[in-house]
């Protein structure tokens, strides 16, 4: 595989590099709403047959790059002056009737971002979701505390930033959805692009229920006094143990807190469910009929999904400034208050204190991939369909680092809002803060931290503020994942659903309701459990992994650094191309292999679906 490789004096960040003109790209053909461009030579081709084109629109090397878009846009002026076309040696001019006149040749237009930070909030909150808050902190504590952060992030600049950068890259430049962009890269992986549209509605099935959960939350925190807050319920056991309102109260092995009883994901201790009643169902076979208030608060999820994606990415770029902006509001406030509890150093130390021994661990740095692919996303469709509106020099190498920046560092600032309340519990309980923090996935939101909470002072107001922001997180990862669905869907037949984007958009989510239903049942969480551990996992990094060798393999490293050149001005550095040529598909292979379980002989693929495994 032929890599590019810099010139004297022309180096840019991370060893990036200008191309000489004897390596600009071949001829292609562009199909865009049926239209077939010949974007080498459109202005040259093209208008010939229309003899009243201006005189002054010049050949693609001089009047810069037509995208795959169904506009065309002028090529960014490179730091010499000189235009990214094919002679690489006339400035770029600018005429408003020229352009006018080659954006009538393709008909219709690209809807744009409103504005860059529009694109940049809906990136970061479609990264920023549910699981920085409760998988990271449990991951980091599990696997050597300050310690993780190395084998975190190495992942993160070997594996996750990489893949990040291309799929942004390959988005600007095609400027189309996951379907239709295999076309343009290689058309024998175009089944990628449906795979991913599949996944992306597995994950809304069960994605969204957990909203729900959270929106049921906080319609039950309003109310003077939290019901997970005393053992004074009806549905309370002989077990329930209040022990932050009883100082003789004992804690043992058989307790459980009025929190674990409201709302309880662990089979073995609990007898009587308030929120997921549970105990109507008997498993994945026998699942029970539909608890009204989950469908209810699942249908008011899906109403606020669908009008705040039902125009675009223009509306749907407005709504992320309140749902991608509130998170942090939030755990700043959380934070503040968390810290002054008594016991949150405990909490503090057993987060940070790293275990270095455990590095030696194979199973750490696993969790270090797994967590940093599953956090940035790629795969699912969205980095592609967001980029895809963008402008076509848009600067996306600073927006991949920029939004992964800001994705870790959120995770890592989450942890510390999640153990200042773990340390504060376990100086309650008197145990230590392992034990205390022994949940993990919602139940470390649901069980625990709403435990936590309902003791402070003022719970009211803190459960309120809390559950928002678990909604506003899960919301904009929604937008996104549906957003990547609808993009690669109307790009793909345009001509059918170009100009009936609401009806789409109302039947896709129509489909998504319906195939959540299953998760309101009685046995839901065994439902959310089954789709999460084998609809999504396994199935979205083979599909990366096919698409970084469809992409530095067959359509080319050589063409797609000049793809990123002609955008951005200077090509991929020798880092990042070894990266997404050699280091990340190895990155994707072993993570595929480490998390696809050996299923033994008397064994069924869902024979492990349990609940206390959440």
């Amino acid at each position: 595989m032929e890599m590019i490789h810099p010139l004297n004096n022309e180096v840019s960040p991370l060893n990036s590099e200008k191309l000489t003109p004897e390596t600009q790209e071949e001829e292609e053909d562009y199909k865009e709403n049926g239209v077939l461009i010949q974007s080498p030579r459109l202005s040259h081709n093209v208008l010939e047959k229309d003899s009243k084109a201006p005189s002054n629109v010049r050949e693609k090397g001089e009047t810069g790059h037509v995208s795959n878009s169904y506009s065309v846009v002028q090529s960014p002026i490179a730091s010499n002056g000189n235009t990214d076309g094919a002679d690489g040696a006339h400035p770029v001019t600018s005429d408003t009737n020229g352009l006018q006149e080659l954006n009538k040749l393709v008909p219709g237009g690209r809807e744009n971002w409103r504005k860059k930070g529009d694109f940049l909030l809906s990136v970061i909150g479609y990264a920023v979701d549910l699981g920085n808050v409760w998988r990271f902190p449990y991951i980091c504590y599990q696997n050597g505390g300050g310690a993780f952060l190395l084998p975190y992030f190495m992942m993160a600049v070997f594996g996750g930033i990489p893949l990040f950068y291309m799929e942004l890259a390959l988005g600007q430049y095609h400027r189309t959805g996951a379907i239709s962009i295999w076309a343009k890269i290689c058309p024998i992986f175009k089944g990628i692009g449906y795979a991913i549209c599949i996944v992306d509605l597995y994950v809304s099935f069960y994605y969204n229920t957990v909203i729900s959960w959270a929106l049921y939350y906080l319609y039950s925190s309003l109310t003077s006094k939290l019901p997970w807050a005393d053992c004074n319920n009806a549905w309370n056991t002989e077990n329930c143990t209040n022990y932050f309102l009883k100082d003789n109260s004992t804690w043992t092995k058989f307790s459980t807190s009025p929190a674990e009883e409201f709302y309880v994901l662990n089979l073995i201790l609990a007898r009587s469910r308030q929120v997921l009643m549970v105990q109507k169902s008997n498993g994945l076979h026998d699942l029970g009929g539909l608890n009204w208030h989950l469908v209810i608060c699942l249908l008011v999820i899906f109403t606020v999904v669908y009008f705040s994606i039902w125009k675009g990415v223009r509306t749907s770029g407005k709504v992320v400034w309140v749902t991608a902006t509130l998170p942090y509001v939030v755990l700043f406030i959380l934070l503040v208050r968390g810290a002054t509890l008594p016991g949150a150093w405990r909490g503090i130390l057993f987060y940070v204190r790293p275990e270095w021994k455990k590095l030696f661990a194979i199973r750490v740095w696993i969790d270090a991939a797994t967590q940093i692919f599953f956090s940035l996303g790629p795969g699912f469709g969205v980095l592609l369909a967001f980029a895809s509106y963008n402008k076509f020099n848009n600067n996306c190498y600073m927006d991949a680092l920029l939004t992964s920046t800001v994705n870790c560092l959120t995770s890592f600032l989450s942890g510390f809002v999640i153990f200042t309340i773990l340390g504060y519990m376990a100086e309650k309980r008197n145990e230590e803060v392992a034990d205390v923090a022994k949940d993990l996935g919602p139940s470390l939101l649901f069980i625990t931290y709403a435990e936590g909470i309902a003791n402070l002072p003022a719970p009211t107001f803190f459960a309120i503020i809390f559950f928002v922001m678990l909604i506003t997180l899960g919301l904009d990862s929604t937008f996104a994942g549906l957003e990547g669905v609808i993009t690669a869907v109307l790009d793909e037949y345009s001509v059918l659903l170009k100009k009936r984007r609401e009806w789409f958009v109302l039947g896709l989510i129509v489909v998504c309701f319906l195939g959540s239903l299953t998760t309101t049942t009685f046995g839901g969480a065994y439902v959310v459990k089954f789709f999460e551990e084998y609809a999504t996992g396994a199935a979205i990094i083979a599909v990366v992994f096919l698409e970084a060798i469809a992409v530095s393999w067959f359509y080319g490293m050589k063409r797609f650094c000049r793809a990123v050149q002609k955008m951005l001005g200077f090509s991929p550095g020798l880092f990042w191309q070894i990266c997404w040529v050699a280091i990340s598909p190895f990155f994707l292979l072993r993570l595929l292999r480490s998390i696809t379980p050996e299923v033994e002989g008397n064994e069924t693929p869902n024979s492990g679906v349990h609940l206390n495994d959440v």
